[in-house]
């Protein structure tokens, strides 16, 4: 597919089109791609073709299985929407869509987490046919209020930033942890070395008292949800 636009330098565009030649010789899946598809799986490996293309090939392998009709519905993920863990709703002030977490609506899966890593791709999915032309990237607020052991989810949580890191490269913008309790940085501890070094940039720890002050800078007050002190109701 062509790419949609002129943005990046000539040089990036050309290690796009070779990344993708090499790729599509060895799946041609690859094609229904586009070349912003391309560029980031490019950016998340740091324009080296060999890692770009290992990841690429991943993740095509991986949504063969993961979303063998092309998408998730949401009959397929019914039991997780109705949890309530996740609001969709506005955009910063750089017009990325962003997405309210709830840490306290999340409790660890009994067995396996194939419902909820089906969910994970769901709501990247959902989130990303939000974004505005010329816009890569989302932003998240995680609220961490009333978070107990009871919510711990290790595997859970390496699963969601597996899934996030190695098949939606590039598309996390931001993420703002508030509310957060001392007791959960230790499940932070186990939790961060799973995450790569360019994603560990993009979470903010927020404070109380930094809180109204910080989302007001990121977000406009038409755009803020209402219980954050902004006007937008969900």
């Amino acid at each position: 597919m062509e790419n949609r636009g002129g943005e990046g330098d000539a040089a990036e565009w050309k290690k796009v089109a070779e990344l993708r030649a090499v790729v599509e010789a060895q799946d041609p899946a690859a094609k229904e791609e586009d070349d912003f598809a391309l560029r980031r799986f490019l950016r998340a490996r740091d324009h080296n073709i060999s890692k770009a293309s290992a990841m690429l090939l991943k993740y095509l392998a991986w949504k063969r299985v993961a979303k063998p009709r092309g998408t998730i519905t949401d009959e397929e993920v019914r039991d997780e929407i109705a949890k309530e863990r996740v609001h969709m709703q506005g955009f910063d002030r750089l017009g990325r869509p962003m997405a309210y977490l709830y840490g306290a609506r999340h409790f660890p899966a009994p067995r396996e987490l194939d419902d909820f890593k089906r969910y994970v791709a769901y709501l990247l999915d959902k989130i990303c046919t939000r974004l505005p032309v010329g816009q890569e990237k989302f932003a998240a607020v995680i609220d961490m209020k009333g978070w107990g052991y009871a919510n711990c989810d290790i595997r859970g949580y390496v699963a969601a930033l597996e899934i996030m890191q190695n098949y939606y490269p590039e598309r996390l913008g931001r993420v703002f942890m508030i509310h957060v309790p001392y007791m959960f940085m230790a499940a932070w501890k186990i939790v961060y070395p799973f995450i790569d070094e360019k994603t560990k940039k993009k979470f903010v720890f927020v404070s109380n008292k930094d809180l109204d002050a910080t989302l007001r800078d990121a977000i406009d007050e038409s755009q803020l949800l209402e219980e954050y002190g902004g006007k937008l109701k969900l």
